[in-house]
């Protein structure tokens, strides 16, 4: 599936029916505080919680009528575990989500909730690949990826897509960096539908592979990642590490104790919840404040799958 204006407005239209169009909000607080106008794309108010059911509805969406017949899977410890298990319960399509055994609790549970079929092994990349690769020849069902797949990066992108046609004039627009799917598909939509908008990532100081990979102009992966940010600990992709080299006009990396202000911010000003990965890109407006000062600015929240006992933590 190229990426193309037609491409990402075709996968828009798919999706339509089983996403939310989840709406846009600001603060006289944090544009005060920020010197800029910031919007805020609320994915955390999307179906399953989180921008993921974007990629993961549009992914089976494209598959035949025989494939969906044998079923999708994925290995996934977060919120695409949740979103394709949703999307396929949604589209009548048997789902297999391969977790790690230390996944939390609350994810598994929603897991099995939207009707995915669980199978556990132990807490290693090599595992998850292997029980996958297991799971995928014993029923023939399609392995689709959590972020580095076209149609699931062209699904992520549709909330950028959305924040676009809402908001006229955007100067930036800011997503999180993880595995890549979301900020590859934000800069695909600045690209096509609004080029003189600037694309920049947030990215946490001790999961910086995005940030090493654009300097170096190759792909570094992630090693030992230190985060409370845990949606971010995620390597980027060979099919998503192009779109941010190429797209993305700068990485700004924070610290944990910025990543916290900003959640506490978002929660306390916005009344919003929102997991800690979501705050990265407000903490690096506050952070940078210069490009930003009289600018209109746009910022994807992707998620809202918060451990409520993790956040006592975090504020006591």
């Amino acid at each position: 599936m190229p990426y193309t204006k037609e491409s990402l407005l075709e996968t828009h239209r798919r999706i339509q029916p089983y996403i939310h169009r989840t709406p846009v909000m600001t603060s006289e607080t944090l544009n005060r505080m920020a010197g800029a106008e910031l919007f805020f794309k609320c994915d955390n108010f999307q179906k399953m919680g989180a921008f993921k059911m974007r990629g993961a509805a549009n992914a089976i969406l494209c598959l035949s009528d025989e494939a969906r017949s044998k079923g999708v899977a994925t290995h996934s410890s977060g919120n695409f575990a949740q979103a394709l298990a949703l999307s396929a319960k949604m589209l009548g399509v048997k789902a297999y989500i391969v977790m790690p055994s230390n996944s939390p609790a609350v994810k598994k549970a929603a897991v099995r909730d939207y009707g995915g079929e669980i199978i556990e092994c132990v807490p290693t990349l090599q595992a998850r690949e292997d029980t996958l690769q297991a799971v995928v020849e014993r029923t023939g069902a399609t392995f689709l990826h959590p972020y580095n797949q076209e149609e699931v990066i062209l699904g992520q992108g549709t909330a950028a897509l959305e924040l676009l046609e809402d908001v006229t004039g955007l100067d930036f627009l800011l997503a999180p960096v993880g595995g890549g799917g979301l900020i590859g598909g934000t800069a695909l939509a600045a690209r096509f539908f609004s080029p003189k908008t600037k694309v920049m990532a947030g990215e946490p100081f001790g999961a910086d592979d995005a940030w090493q990979s654009k300097q170096a102009g190759q792909l570094i992966p992630q090693t030992n990642p230190q985060t409370i940010a845990d949606g971010l600990r995620t390597s980027l992709g060979d099919k998503t590490f192009p779109l941010i080299r190429d797209f993305v006009e700068k990485i700004i990396r924070v610290e944990e104790r910025e990543i916290i202000e900003a959640l506490r911010l978002l929660m306390e000003r916005m009344k919003i919840v929102a997991e800690p990965s979501c705050a990265v890109p407000l903490a690096a407006v506050l952070k940078e404040k210069e490009p930003f000062q009289g600018k209109r600015v746009g910022i994807i929240i992707s998620g809202g799958n918060v451990d409520l006992k993790m956040l006592g933590e975090l504020f006591s």
